[in-house]
């Protein structure tokens, strides 16, 4: 019994790993004590295992080398970066003026509120990256509105929950951070990867709401006219759309006369959204009235977060700031807007430092944990067994992107997205490098994946967030005087579901099209012209000529190294 338990280590411990996670034990602390426990076990059945387990006493004297390079790793530092960033912008009020411009703006057509709660969910991914954030907020703000005027309570939970875990996929996503750390591959190269499939996604979102509204539009009504409060004006914003276009044109051609092309289409760019920024904010200031409301809010809200995105993201992608770098930049940048809107206080800020440390210990308690517990596992093989079982798995590539897709997606409905990248992806890495996988392709598939752990019935974590904030009970809607019906647990699975479907789609379209990943590298270098040249040594030639190697003048030839007339050897003393 003994010798079949040493040699099965690898296994049982995995398993019971799995076992104690799912009764519910914290994780950091399952780990470490996992990996103590077992270190324990298996030096005492090293003798029995046939050299499988490799572990003994001094081992343990590695730990803390392994905590140090947890705690001295600079790419996590982006983590609290972020967080405090997407803290301060959420209880700055940027989210509640995002929904109410954009709802404006498409209000007039059917599931406008939709379309606005999708894209703003977007936004929120690329300025915040929490989910919870996103979720928390959107389900306050958007859907008393959605309820108000007749919206469909499974569509309207579905798009809240759904549009909020787009901050899982979205630059600057927490969950591609860790993610890239534990592929050891560059954060920039998985934000740059994850880009197209998560606009993707986001696309695919906007085309569900679409065609929900065209099958049965009574689920997906338009805003009523006494809502629309910044009236129309859709007209000016174009006008307004067309002028920064024209400015960009023009600055983009005096910029590159000036400084060169390199650099002359952002800052053409930036120009141009800057001059119709200005231009709105005069415009308001004054009261000259040359725009119309509507054109204002769009412009003043909107350009605000976008610019902080181009701030963040735009620096790492140009590889001028490292993640780190532009987090730090995002967080001051943050601080910046909530002191624009007059909404930055003592409180503010010491709720988003209070949220960033839980979050930040969270993640370094579990790491360390993690440390422990791969200590003992690569100390019993665990590694090599993980190996052998996935790359033995017949259809190649192909199969096992289709066996982790599944085993994720499984564990998914019981552990957490940061307990996934901590203890499944670090055993995955191997068998992707032995089938010859790019892992940033890898990653991005996890992360699709991983995903779907926040919309999966009944144990998705986003849909408790919105659980947490939907009416349980009837209300009495303060601007129409009507009961509203409260929103069951049931409306927000039932809305989840569809949502849930096309993120499986989207798993199965970044594995059919690795290219919209694989764009990260950039474009092919074309090596067909290639001349390399080497260069001639004066007095000695080339490889196999007269003067050259083997030849009359090279070396062992009369006048070379070594023969009469040539050089000689040094002798002793001299």
């Amino acid at each position: 019994m003994m010798e079949f338990i040493a040699l099965n280590m690898a296994p049982i411990m995995f398993a019971s790993l799995i076992l104690f996670l799912l009764l519910g034990y914290p994780v950091a602390f399952s780990l470490a004590a996992h990996g103590l426990l077992f270190f324990f076990i298996g030096v005492e059945l090293a003798p029995l295992s046939n050299g499988s387990i490799n572990l003994s006493w001094p081992l343990l004297a590695a730990l803390p080398d392994r905590f140090w390079s947890v705690l001295s790793n600079e790419t996590l530092l982006a983590i609290p970066f972020f967080t405090f960033m997407g803290v301060i912008l959420e209880r700055s009020g940027m989210a509640e003026d995002l929904l109410d411009t954009i709802g404006q703006l498409f209000g007039p057509i059917r599931g406008g509120l939709a379309y606005a709660v999708v894209l703003v969910g977007a936004l929120l991914a690329a300025t915040t990256g929490v989910v919870a954030a996103s979720v928390i907020a959107m389900g306050l703000i958007s859907l008393p509105i959605m309820l108000r005027y007749g919206y469909d309570r499974s569509v309207a939970a579905g798009a809240i929950a759904a549009s909020g875990t787009l901050a899982q996929i979205v630059p600057p996503s927490l969950v591609l951070i860790v993610l890239a750390d534990q592929l050891g591959r560059s954060v920039g190269d998985m934000y740059k990867g994850a880009l197209i499939p998560g606009l993707t996604l986001m696309t695919l979102y906007l085309l569900y709401i679409f065609v929900i509204s065209m099958i049965q539009p009574k689920k997906l009504p338009a805003l009523p006219l006494e809502a629309r409060t910044l009236g129309s004006g859709v007209t000016s914003l174009v006008v307004a759309l067309a002028a920064c276009a024209a400015i960009t044109w023009g600055s983009h051609h005096w910029f590159a006369a000036k400084y060169g092309a390199n650099n002359a289409d952002m800052l053409g760019f930036a120009a141009g959204v800057l001059v119709v920024y200005l231009f709105a904010l005069l415009d308001r200031g004054m009261k000259l009235n040359v725009m119309s409301r509507l054109a204002q809010q769009v412009i003043i809200v909107l350009i605000p977060p976008l610019a902080l995105v181009f701030l963040v993201l735009g620096t790492i992608f140009l590889g001028i700031a490292t993640p780190t770098e532009g987090g730090a930049m995002g967080a001051v940048g943050a601080l910046l807007l909530a002191a624009a809107k007059k909404r930055l206080s003592l409180s503010v800020i010491s709720a988003a430092v209070a949220s960033t440390t839980r979050l930040s210990a969270f993640v370094m308690f579990i790491l360390i944990g993690a440390r422990v517990f791969s200590l003992t596992f690569y100390g019993v093989n665990g590694h090599l067994w993980v190996e052998h079982l996935l790359v033995s798995l017949p259809g190649g590539e192909l199969g096992f992107l289709l066996v982790v897709s599944v085993l994720v997606f499984f564990l998914a409905f019981f552990l957490d997205y940061f307990e996934l990248a901590f203890i499944i992806v670090p055993l995955l890495v191997a068998p992707a490098q032995a089938l010859g996988i790019d892992l940033i392709w890898f990653g991005v598939i996890l992360a699709v994946n991983m995903q779907t752990s926040f919309m999966h019935p009944p144990f998705g974590f986003a849909l408790h967030f919105l659980r947490s904030v939907a009416p349980r009970q009837a209300y009495l809607d303060r601007i129409t005087g009507r009961t509203i019906a409260p929103v069951t647990t049931a409306q927000i699975y039932l809305g989840a579901i569809p949502f849930l479907c096309i993120q499986l789609v989207m798993i199965g379209v970044v594995i059919g099209f690795p290219q919209m990943v694989m764009h990260y590298k950039g474009p092919p270098v074309d090596t067909t012209n290639v001349t390399i040249t080497l260069p001639q040594m004066p007095g000695l030639g080339g490889l196999g000529v007269p003067g050259g190697l083997g030849m009359p003048g090279g070396l062992g030839a009369p006048g070379g190294l070594g023969a009469p007339g040539g050089l000689q050897p040094p002798t002793p003393g001299n």
